[in-house]
């Protein structure tokens, strides 16, 4: 099957859309799934160490994205790491990059991702399927939705202790691999809710349908998606903080001496200020009004995401909340889904910028490692299932 399969996806307009199994296509058999996540990411984000594992997370999207290209592969971040399909062309690449970022983990960072590499064929031969569309969210960023069933089955494998050997990736000791971390960023200060508090959800169901009907609850509860995104321009503000700046970016992406990285941090802050002078005075440069570009972050976040899981991080009031949860268990008590919520006061930022006002993405997570936390509470429920409704 051809490299530009998912080039050539059709892209819906409508996030309400990834919820239809029309827009979808079959992977080609061929193509690989890649999952990378943090092992222990809960203890980590429990230390209060939620921006280190954003940005480890992010750092493996960064790395097989910058690995593959110039082939477009889908994707979506899940906080502690990520999930990709790629192509064959690609993969010894994706593999030399993928240990680049276990490398670049363990040395920055202390800690561990795991990836793993699972053909979609053996997902195939097993009865579960892999779908994929494009939803586009703003006309510099497409992104990509799952349906079917079969990641959920590749985590499965990656994480057996037993099975998961032969779809795990192991570095040789002695090898230093390298990964090209172009893109990344790291420089916004955490952002406050603009509405009082940001919500971290994961809704896990069966039916297609219960997504659509869950979207459009939350339409009703809280208004359309520019009236509960968490990124918001007014809220976006640079950092300033040295030890904060040298913490992620520079560890990757200044070199391996604490000279290069402390030039690299002092460059951040230079620009930061500039940034803020641009912005107050209303500055274009070349063809970038700089204000316009607050507005392109807030619009290339990946903010609601579908990966046979609608995750979801928004802003609300704690009574829109209320009432959401109020529904959520109610359908929960019925058997139609589960979910896991989050509540925290602001999110956090890992920016993958490949051109100032074009391509880009801007992965948000709920301050306080929301995804992770969110994750751990959907795992509870469904450890300990909700009585059904009749028996209330």
């Amino acid at each position: 099957m051809s490299a530009d399969f998912y080039a050539r996806l059709p892209a819906v307009e409508d996030f309400l859309s990834v919820a239809d199994e029309r827009h979808y296509a079959d992977a080609p058999a061929d193509w690989w799934v890649v999952l990378t996540d943090i092992e222990g990411s809960t203890a980590a984000v429990e230390a209060g160490r939620y921006r280190d594992v954003n940005f480890v997370g992010a750092l493996g999207i960064a790395a097989v994205l910058n690995a593959a290209a110039p082939v477009e592969v889908p994707y979506v971040f899940g906080g502690d790491g990520a999930t990709l399909l790629v192509p064959p062309s690609v993969l010894p690449a994706v593999r030399t990059a993928l240990a680049g970022v276990q490398a670049s983990a363990s040395r920055a960072f202390g800690l561990t991702l795991r990836a793993g590499l699972v053909p979609v064929r053996d997902l195939y031969a097993e009865g579960h399927r892999v779908r994929v569309a494009r939803f586009r969210a703003e006309a510099h960023y497409a992104q990509a939705v799952f349906l079917g069933g079969g990641l959920a089955a590749a985590e499965r494998w990656v994480k057996d202790p037993m099975a998961g050997v032969r779809y795990r990736l192991t570095v040789p000791e002695g090898t230093a691999p390298e990964a090209d971390f172009t893109g990344v960023e790291c420089r916004w200060a955490r952002i406050d809710s603009p509405r009082g508090e940001t919500v971290t959800l994961l809704v896990a169901a069966t039916d297609p349908d219960v997504y659509r009907e869950v979207l459009q609850t939350i339409d009703r509860l809280y208004g359309p998606d520019a009236a509960r995104r968490p990124v918001v321009p007014r809220h976006l503000h640079p950092g300033f903080h040295p030890l904060r700046l040298s913490r992620h970016e520079p560890q990757v992406r200044a070199g391996t001496s604490a000279w290069a990285r402390g030039l690299y941090t002092a460059k951040i802050w230079l620009q930061n200020l500039l940034l803020v002078l641009f912005l107050r005075f209303d500055v274009t440069t070349g063809t970038t009004r700089w204000r316009d570009y607050l507005r392109l972050i807030s619009a290339t976040t990946d903010h609601r995401k579908f990966d046979e899981m609608l995750r979801l991080v928004m802003t609300g009031t704690p009574a829109q909340r209320e009432a959401l949860e109020h529904y959520l268990a109610d359908r929960e008590a019925q058997g139609v889904l589960t979910y896991g919520l989050h509540v925290s006061d602001g999110v956090v930022m890992t920016c993958l910028v490949y051109e100032r006002m074009g391509r880009q993405v801007h992965f948000v997570d709920g301050a306080d490692g929301g995804y992770t936390r969110a994750a751990q509470r959907l795992m509870a429920r469904l450890r300990t299932p909700a009585p059904h409704a009749g028996s209330r």
